[in-house]
């Protein structure tokens, strides 16, 4: 979940070395915003410097000037001049950026390496292996593992024979005079030009870092499942296959040693809250027990299950709501009017959004297994995504091989707009303004329609639900949708753009705490989520959604991961979830579950005894997934969370 780079040159030309790392350097910051690093041969040393701040940052300092004089520009004007670097960009997943020691690039016994992606098995392995980790990176445990072997190609193959999870590696070793990379889900991307070697996570990135440099774009993927050995005298290049026994030759005799820069620059703040195995307090548990009583006692649509306290849920005099009224059925088109539409456009070009759901992830393996289609995946990480969800990415991603695109915000700049909307919401209190905590994450929008081009996609296929309304959010400002008309997701006129609009400026009017620096990013979002037109197809419009089908699809055949605090598969990825619905459920009696299992009721795949038995469950208020919302922003959780139980009910 991070961005790789590097450059091998073998003539003296330093200027464009210099450059091209350079260009490769700012670039990848895409990829990962909160650390970054390089490692490089300066004579008989592997220099590592690394820094918990993005790289456009670290490239201001006196200490990566050293490094590009010693490492870039001093072996140029050596009698045998070449240049080798490999650098990192980092989207903080396992461990905090400020332990030096979870930055990268990662050196374990004598060798040093970068590493995109997660692997999810990292601590069985650990265990497995006795490896002493000083550590919290799964990449520690990687390169531990290929140092198990006295050949790196022959630690690489058994590395990647044992880990679970997608892994884009680049490395020295003291003992070798090659640059080994390595990839199981195709996301390395590399190019000869001359005498000069340059690889990077993305085609885009190398293409662009390329052209700025004056040479020709073209970048070759390196196929997942495959590795690549770069002579650091010639440039020669020897690709090989991770599964495979085909000899390959490994330039060894050299002997180098590893110097670890120390650490110069003290991170600020942690962005890495893993979610903590945390015993619910008492007076909470009894204040939810208390509000799960009263709401056993509201009134609900007799066909589905929707509250009476659902904004303009219109329950008539025979007890059956607006949306049972005006239902209209799903009716899939079925998997050959999908192919038919796909053939209209390059069929095999396709980018999927995955957010780690369960319909996304099995959007994507769908499109691989049944139709061959291989598409590239693509992830909007705006900081309040899980690390749940991001290892199920990565599950997914490894084990059908997969490239996954990561556009990283920066995520704590972003983190910082919701704690001040959390913060001025808390003040004052208002249903209609929820949405708000989410405005961060629409961006999604914009940068789907940037990755699809830069690729060269022909189609975007989302794994949207259309089972998973929520109108209430913009029912509580006072907007009447006047029920399911239609079964689109998106759909206001511009008279109702305004109602919103009006809403949104009486609260920022009379809460001055919303005038911050996030307005910028919420009109932005707005433009994105209401007014501009996209251009998708919705996957289950063609193929029925089943729930058993997607759920047992994803966990017994990738091992997907589930939530430790809830039952639930659904919303589990989204770090946002539990806070607000605990505060729907807690004011209002009801949360995103009632609507959605209401939606399966009207079309026909729950019954409404079994609709009820799963929201009593899924309305559960979550502890933990709570603890980590709160840490994450940085806001007081007991406080917060007592304040929204100290609110009226508005039922």
């Amino acid at each position: 979940m991070c961005g790789i780079f590097g450059v091998v040159a073998t003539t003296g030309d330093s200027p464009k070395a210099e450059a091209l790392n350079a260009e490769l350097f700012q670039l990848s910051e895409s990829r990962g915003k909160e650390a970054s690093g390089l490692a490089g041969i300066a004579g008989d040393t592997i220099r590592v410097l690394k820094s918990p701040v993005p790289s456009k940052q670290l490239m201001k300092t006196a200490a990566y000037a050293n490094y590009v004089r010693d490492v870039v520009r001093g072996p140029c004007s050596s009698p045998t001049p070449r240049v080798a670097t490999i650098g990192h960009s980092r989207l903080v997943t396992n461990g905090s950026q400020v332990e030096h020691a979870n930055n990268q690039p990662v050196a374990v016994n004598g060798a040093v390496g970068v590493h995109n992606g997660i692997i999810v098995n990292e601590q069985a392995l650990a265990r497995l292996h006795a490896l002493d980790c000083t550590s919290e990176l799964d990449t520690e445990v990687l390169f531990g593992l290929v140092r198990k072997q006295s050949s790196v190609v022959r630690g690489l193959r058994n590395a990647y024979a044992e880990i679970q999870g997608v892994a884009n590696v680049a490395m020295f070793a003291a003992e070798l005079d090659q640059l080994a990379l390595a990839t199981n889900s195709g996301s390395v991307y590399y190019a000869v030009r001359g005498n000069l070697f340059a690889f990077a996570s993305e085609r885009y990135i190398l293409d662009t870092a390329l052209e700025r440099c004056d040479l020709a774009p073209g970048a070759t993927q390196l196929a997942a499942g495959h590795g690549l050995l770069v002579d650091l005298s010639t440039v020669e290049i020897q690709t090989f296959a991770l599964a495979g026994t085909e000899a390959v030759s490994e330039h060894n005799g050299i002997h180098r040693t590893v110097e670890v820069e120390a650490q110069t620059r003290q991170a600020t703040t942690s962005t890495f809250a893993g979610v903590r195995e945390l015993r619910e307090p008492a007076w909470f548990t009894e204040a939810n027990e208390k509000n799960r009583e009263r709401v056993s006692k509201l009134r609900r649509c007799v066909r589905c299950i929707q509250t009476e306290s659902i904004p303009f849920v219109g329950l008539d005099a025979n007890g059956i709501c607006v949306d049972c009224r005006n239902h209209n059925p799903i009716v899939a088109k079925g998997r050959a009017a999908l192919e038919e539409t796909l053939s209209r456009r390059d069929a095999t070009r396709v980018l999927v959004p995955l957010s780690g759901g369960r319909d996304s992830c099995y959007l994507l393996h769908y499109l691989v297994t049944e139709l061959g289609i291989r598409p590239i995946a693509y992830t909007y990480d705006w900081g309040m995504v899980t690390d749940l969800a991001r290892r199920n990415c990565s599950r997914l991603c490894s084990k059908l091989g997969v490239e996954h695109i990561i556009v990283s915000a920066d995520i704590p700049q972003k983190r910082d707009y919701v704690r001040k909307n959390v913060e001025a919401w808390l003040t004052k209190p208002d249903l209609g303004v929820i949405p708000l905590f989410m405005a961060g994450d629409k961006q999604f929008f914009h940068y789907a329609e940037q990755v699809q081009k830069r690729t060269g996609m022909s189609w975007q296929i989302w794994g949207n639900n259309k089972l998973e309304r929520s109108d209430f959010k913009t029912g509580f400002c006072g907007f009447d949708r006047a029920g399911y008309k239609d079964n689109s997701l998106i759909r206001m006129g511009a008279w109702h753009n305004a109602q919103i609009l009006a809403y949104y400026a009486k609260a920022y009017a009379t809460n001055r705490g919303y005038l911050n620096a996030s307005i910028p990013d919420t009109l932005f979002s707005y433009f994105l989520y209401y007014v501009k037109k996209l251009d998708y197809l919705d996957f289950f419009d063609y193929i029925p959604w089943d729930e058993k089908t997607v759920v047992s699809t994803i966990i017994d055949r990738y091992d997907w991961e589930v939530a430790t605090d809830t039952k639930s598969t659904w919303r589990i990825g989204d770090g946002t979830a539990s806070f607000y619905n605990f505060i729907y459920w807690t004011i209002a009696g009801f949360t995103e579950s009632d609507t959605f299992r209401s939606g399966q009721v009207r079309n026909g795949s729950m019954t409404r005894d079994e609709a009820l038995r799963v929201v009593d469950e899924e309305n559960r208020p979550r502890w933990a997934s709570l603890d980590w919302y709160f840490r994450t922003i940085g806001v007081d959780l007991e406080k917060s969370v007592r304040t929204i139980l100290a609110q009226k009910k508005l039922f």
